[in-house]
Order: structure tokens, then sequence, then C-alpha cells
């Protein structure tokens, strides 16, 4: 009865499912980006996906329903080289040694790469990507924040209520309660004036957890909130 969601067969019913389930495993790993608060999140994965079905169909309905004799796969190649430029938009680089964004560019290519599979039908090829993708990225994280002496440590992103107080801040971070590993200053996250960023790596207390230690942060003078990021 479903045979021509797996055949080549370029129904209504067979786009339509290809897009749902490109929609679907996108929304998964877009969702996972954006509660980290990636510069990629929900809409900008699901756009990725959708956009590389899309070339997948259109080679093979150039083939398949206009009798073109050309690769129905060139469309799509150009997809895997291209979408390089979009994610080269999310890398930045701050400081000497501190890059940012590499995961979301790698998560934007995959992606595509799943669209693709979609596209063209290889379903348990595009779900099981898609599942070992959040796996990866959520789960994993947790393995990688394994830092210095074995210690384990946490990013946290700060925000104080005035910038003329970062000083104070910072002497906060750098006492004998936290031991400050690394620190950058950042535009605000909220966009309101005059408030400032703070992205800081720092141990966790062998007698404390990531939520204790965030909480405990954000209960500082002047720093208006605390989440911990990836």
């Amino acid at each position: 009865m479903y045979d021509f969601l797996f055949s080549g067969e370029l129904s209504i019913a067979a786009v339509l499912f290809r897009f749902f389930i490109s929609f679907l495993l996108s929304g998964i790993i877009g969702f996972e980006r954006s509660r980290h608060g990636r510069p990629a999140g929900l809409r900008t994965h699901i756009i990725v996906c959708l956009g590389s079905t899309m070339t997948a169909l259109i080679g093979q309905y150039t083939c398949l329903v206009m009798g073109f004799s050309s690769d129905p796969m060139r469309v799509s190649a150009q997809v895997i080289s291209g979408i390089g430029f979009l994610g080269a938009g999310t890398i930045l680089i701050r400081g000497r040694n501190h890059v940012t964004g590499l995961t979301t560019a790698a998560g934007l290519w995959t992606t595509a790469c799943i669209g693709i599979a979609t596209g063209l039908g290889f379903y348990s090829g595009a779900v099981i990507c898609a599942i070992i993708f959040f796996l990866s990225a959520g789960a994993l994280t947790r393995v990688e924040t394994i830092g210095k002496n074995g210690k384990n440590i946490i990013r946290v992103y700060l925000e104080c209520d005035d910038a003329s107080v970062t000083n104070a801040v910072l002497d906060i971070l750098t006492g004998p309660d936290y031991g400050l590993y690394a620190v950058e200053i950042t535009p605000p996250r909220t966009g309101i004036a005059n408030h400032l960023g703070i992205e800081a790596i720092m141990p966790i207390p062998k007698n404390s957890d990531r939520k204790e230690l965030v909480d405990g942060l954000a209960k500082n003078d002047h720093i208006l909130f605390a989440v911990e990021t990836v």
C-alpha cells in the first residue's frame, strides 16, 4: 500500500511524505541546537534540510518526468559544497585560541546531507544519521567537558545589568569559590543597552553540581542571569 514512498515515483503523496520527514528530522536537530543557544537554531536547520530535500527532488524530476539524460545528483552535489559558505558564517574566532561555531557549521552540513537522503527516499539512512547527530551534539557534550587535570568543567554565560560592574563580577569569578579557567567579554545576548555578557569556563567543585553552580552565580549582585552553554 505504501510502496510508492520507497519507489522512484514522484507522486504528490511521496513528495509530501519526504518533506515531512525532512521537517521532522531537521526540527529535532534544530531544537537541540537552539536549546543550547547556538547561532543556527530550529528555523535555520529546518530551512537547510527542506532546501536540500528540494534539490534531490529536482534532480529526480528532471530525469524521471522531464526525461533529461543528466546526472540526477548534480544539483545535490552543489549543495554539499555550497553549504560550507553558510556554515562558515557561524564560525567565529575570538581571541588567539578561542574558535566557536565549528559544531554549528558541521551540523548545518550534516543536516543538508540528511535532507538530500530524505529527498532520495533513503529514509533509514536519514533517520539513523539524525539520531546519531542528536546524541553526539547533546549527550557527548558532557564527555567533552572533562577539562584540565581531569576535572569536570562548565561553560557558563553570565549577563551583567551594568557594564560598569564588570571588574566586580570578574573578582567574584576569579575568587576561591569558583577558580576561573578562562573568560571572554561579549555583547549582551538580550540586546539591552549598557548590559554586558561574560562567557566563562570554570571547574565544578567536588561537592557541587552544574545546576547548583549556575544558580549560585545568578544570585550574585549585578548578575542578571546565568546559563550553561556548550
